[in-house]
């Protein structure tokens, strides 16, 4: 199972169920958790290799999509789902493969297709940091800023730096996320469609969803609505959270 944060609220609306991105954690979704969470429950999760969750040797979409539906029958009612670029795309094979678990979805920047993004220079400067050394985080930015000039991007990887661990460590498993790095780029053959309500969010700035995309959008998610927030980011949520709230919460309720 994995690990989650939940935070209750009295209401007859469905719980929301957050799915982070790669290198997430729930702990990055708090503030819009929080703002959810005065009109209903919100279920905020660490993936699998990810966070408090599990260190597991399988990564694909299948295992996501599987660890969602897991959480999602162990609240014991069916959910609306937010998920962020990789957990988007477990999300969406999590709707695909188990519709009976979902009533609304939300996939944020990202589309049902492989991309080129890869992230492996930013796994391989992790890896190389020799965590023996470090002795805070700011020790830890200085010593990835060759590797990784974003001071934004560093702030965000080093958010799963855990230094009280003995010895340090990444709460990432940085060696599965490498090796499995070509699935988490690409997107699975999946039969079948969901037909629920589904609301592909892009940042306006992003190329992550691009026009191209739409056909195979449509095909998988026929009820599908595509929503851009203008001049944002792919991290469209930690960019803008206020818009992003805005469209998201309106689409839901």
């Amino acid at each position: 199972m994995l690990s989650t944060t939940v935070l209750e609220a009295p209401s007859a609306l469905p719980p929301v169920l957050i799915v982070h991105g790669l290198f997430g954690s729930a702990r990055n979704w708090g503030v819009i958790a929080k703002k959810l969470s005065a009109t209903r429950t919100v279920i905020s999760v660490d993936m699998r290799n990810h966070g408090d969750s599990a260190h597991l040797p399988g990564h694909s979409y299948f295992d996501l999509a599987s660890d969602l539906a897991d959480v999602i029958r162990a609240h014991g009612r069916s959910v609306d789902v937010i998920g962020h670029s990789m957990g988007g795309k477990a999300a969406m094979v999590l709707a695909l493969t188990a519709p009976e678990l979902v009533k609304r979805l939300v996939v944020a920047d990202i589309a049902p297709t492989a991309y080129s993004h890869t992230q492996m220079p930013l796994v391989r400067a992790m890896q190389a940091l020799d965590l023996s050394q470090i002795t805070s985080r700011k020790d830890a930015d200085q010593a990835l800023a060759a590797a990784i000039p974003e001071v934004g991007v560093r702030a965000f990887l080093i958010q799963s730096l855990d230094l009280r661990a003995d010895p340090k460590r990444w709460k990432l498993n940085l060696d599965v996320l490498a090796d499995q790095m070509p699935l988490i780029l690409g997107f699975p053959e999946v039969s079948g469609q969901f037909t629920g309500p589904t609301q592909f969010l892009a940042g306006g700035a992003s190329d992550y969803v691009t026009p191209d995309s739409h056909a195979k959008i449509i095909q998988l998610f026929p009820n599908a609505q595509f929503d851009t927030l203008p001049g944002v980011g792919h991290w469209l949520h930690a960019e803008a959270p206020g818009p992003f709230l805005d469209a998201v919460t309106s689409f839901l309720d």
